[in-house]
């Protein structure tokens, strides 16, 4: 968490090496991620961005573009995790619906929940949601954080959180300003913590 700009968003492309750093390292399962190639780093992380892009075809498509080959059983699975079920089923068509180009026709928290399908059905070791439900009604942000909080019991889950309620649940907080991180502690420990981070938390209530 953190101000626009402090720095969580960088955080994640050096983690994916869109950008490769000048100094330090970084570990995944304790091994610098520069003896990964590329392809066997990045197919171990999934991302679901805060505005997915939604292609002009069936929202099953839409979902099985990242994973063509996989079983129907799996695809399944996928939607039931991200609630997809849950808006598909008031369809006419169902999952056989077509969306027009970039969603259209989709509310933003459907748009996530499939994108979320995508990403799952990738089966990555690592999630990342950036910023997520920021743009989404309360409504929406409730299945998207049920969502997260199931594939954190079987995932490695790193949110970029605007909105501070999305996070309760995490084991671990890094707050950034200014490229650094500040803070670090749970959200109980945090919230009774002068800093950034009750500050935040005091501003949204």
């Amino acid at each position: 968490v953190g101000s626009s700009g402090s720095g969580k968003s960088t955080i994640t492309k050096l983690l994916m090496r869109l950008y490769e750093i000048d100094d330090g390292e970084i570990l995944m399962y304790n091994c610098n991620i520069k003896r990964f190639s590329l392809h066997d780093l990045r197919k171990n992380i999934g991302i679901v961005p805060q505005d997915p892009f939604i292609f002009q075809m069936s929202i099953i498509n839409n979902i099985r573009i990242a994973a063509p080959d996989a079983p129907m059983q799996e695809v399944m699975r996928a939607m039931e995790i991200a609630r997809v079920h849950e808006f598909v089923n008031e369809l006419k068509m169902g999952w056989n619906t077509i969306v027009g180009d970039g969603g259209f026709g989709l509310s933003g928290g459907q748009k996530q929940r499939i994108a979320i399908a995508r990403a799952v059905l990738c089966k990555p070791e690592i999630l990342v949601f950036d910023e997520a439900t920021s743009a989404l009604d309360n409504v929406s942000e409730h299945h998207i954080k049920n969502a997260i909080n199931e594939l954190m019991a079987s995932h490695t889950v790193l949110i970029i959180a605007h909105r501070l309620t999305t996070i309760q649940n995490v084991d671990e907080i890094l707050v950034f300003d200014k490229g650094e991180i500040v803070q670090q502690g749970s959200f109980d420990a945090l919230s009774h913590e002068d800093g950034l981070f009750k500050d935040m938390l005091e501003s949204t209530n």
